[in-house]
């Protein structure tokens, strides 16, 4: 009888499991299939943090697949252009970095937790791709952001500003009109392009032009951002994936052409008016070397504002070293003229082929043959003839003098012969003297004049060659302004 009591009992207790799992089976597996906590106490983002975080292993690389390769799309946005180094070839920039992502272990469904779609979380809980500027030499000052956006389909969202210090081949060589061009290379530094690969966030066109955040107050001006994808490897390894973007600046030269070329040209300028100072006066040279004085100190002040490297020179460098020795040149020249036409009556008469070579030959070429340069003036020749007329009038007199004054000596002698005077005797000795001292003073007034021609002579001859080297030397500062003023206008609007 025991036996079949207890029978029925373990019946009953099947029937009744069996009845327990068909209302309750269900239940229960919809609450399996659900994340929904019954809790509704709790908030809906730390039911679904829970939900995302609680397995989640932020060491390895987010996918089910690990033969799937996780690709981060990125764009750059340039904010501002802090400084450029040229000694030590370095930029700063400050940018807006963006990367997305899909991690596959980071979905849910929205309907699940309130309608939620995205989800702040910290960036230090999940897997985050090693990417990395090639460029970089310095860490700079850049804010720290702890949070990334996930989205419901696993997209992964990592916003942040960056101040970047990197290297750059910058060429100062058309400075102040210089363009630079330089690269912020984005590669992971471990995980080949198996496990990452990189692409652009946005179309091309639009990241080139895209200015709308770049603060255009400062030095450089942004024309462009290009980019570049490229797969490299290295010693034949496995390749790596790499977005190169190509920033493109130019600087503004207002500032330098108004403190450093204008006092240049205004100098040369005055340089070139001082050739109107009177070759035969001392204040032309006094005049220059004061200008190459004054320019000496000008550079010495402007030398800390151009920038210096140890490869190359900029072009204005070299502008200002063939303006300084264009100033020693103009000194030199008028050095030379000063000393050709002062005291001219000490130096010997001009030579044949020297007057040929510069009266002749160069006063034509110079379009100067309207003055003369072949024999002195009307008027100095006027007075010259007049001066040898006087003396040969004198001589004249002083000859029929001399002869009257024999035949009369020659009459006198026989009569005093006899009995001589010592008043005839000394009128004869006084005339003796004043022929003499009119001989003399007529041989001065001789030299005189010869000296006079030989000194028009060296005063032409100077006139000539100082007017010729003005030229050449004008010449040679247009020609050198011209081809600077080009090239420095092709860089500009390049």
């Amino acid at each position: 009888p025991s036996k079949t009591a207890t029978m029925p009992l373990s019946l009953r207790q099947v029937l009744l499991s069996l009845l327990f799992l068909i209302f309750l089976g269900p239940s229960e597996a919809k609450r399996k299939q659900s994340p929904k906590v019954l809790n509704n106490t709790k908030p809906a983002l730390l039911q679904l943090s829970d939900y995302l975080l609680t397995h989640y292993k932020k060491s390895v690389r987010p996918v089910r697949d690990w033969r799937k390769p996780t690709t981060v799309s990125i764009d750059v946005m340039i904010y501002a252009i802090l400084s450029v180094d040229e000694k030590n070839q370095v930029l700063t920039t400050y940018i807006w970095y963006r990367q997305y992502w899909i991690d596959e272990f980071l979905k849910w469904n929205p309907e699940d937790f309130d309608n939620i779609t995205q989800l702040s979380i910290p960036t230090d809980y999940i897997w985050v791709p090693d990417i990395l500027i090639n460029e970089f030499v310095d860490v700079g000052k850049s804010p720290n952001i702890p949070y990334v956006y996930v989205r419901h389909q696993g997209e992964v969202q990592n916003y942040k500003p960056i101040q970047v210090v990197t290297a750059c081949s910058l060429d100062i060589y058309n400075f102040p009109f210089d363009v630079q061009n330089c690269s912020l290379t984005f590669t992971s530094w471990l995980h080949t392009i198996r496990d990452i690969n990189i692409t652009l966030w946005r179309l091309p066109e639009k990241v080139k032009l895209d200015k709308s955040v770049f603060m255009n107050q400062g030095e450089w001006e942004l024309l462009y951002v290009l980019t570049q994808f490229h797969e490299f490897s290295v010693e034949s390894s496995d390749s790596y994936a790499e977005m190169k973007f190509y920033v493109v600046i130019r600087r503004r030269p207002l500032f330098y052409t108004v403190n450093l070329l204008l006092p240049s040209i205004f100098l040369m300028v005055m340089d070139i008016v001082g050739f109107y100072l009177p070759p035969d006066s001392g204040e032309r040279v006094s005049f220059k070397i004061t200008l190459l004085l004054g320019y000496s100190v000008f550079l010495i002040i402007v030398s800390d504002t151009l920038p210096a490297t140890a490869i190359g020179t900029p072009l204005i460098g070299v502008y200002f070293v063939v303006c300084m020795a264009l100033l020693v040149i103009s000194l030199t020249e008028t050095i030379f003229i000063v000393r050709l036409v002062h005291r001219q009556e000490l130096q010997p008469p001009v030579p044949a082929w020297l007057r040929h070579l510069v009266l002749e030959r160069a006063a034509v070429l110079l379009c100067l043959q309207d003055q003369p340069h072949h024999s002195p003036s009307a008027l100095q020749r006027s007075t010259v003839s007049s001066y040898s007329t006087e003396n040969d009038t004198c001589s004249a007199t002083i000859n029929h003098c001399s002869r009257l004054g024999g035949h009369q000596d020659l009459e006198k002698t026989t009569e005093e012969r006899s009995n001589p005077s010592p008043l005839s005797q000394e009128n004869s000795s006084v005339v003796h003297g004043l022929l003499q001292e009119l001989a003399t003073i007529k041989h001065f007034l001789e030299k005189q004049d010869e000296r006079r021609d030989i000194a028009r002579d060296w005063l032409r001859v100077g006139s000539v060659l100082d007017v010729l080297l003005f030229r050449i030397y004008l010449l040679a500062v247009l020609a050198y302004s011209i081809t600077l003023g080009t090239l420095w206008s092709i860089w500009q609007y390049a």
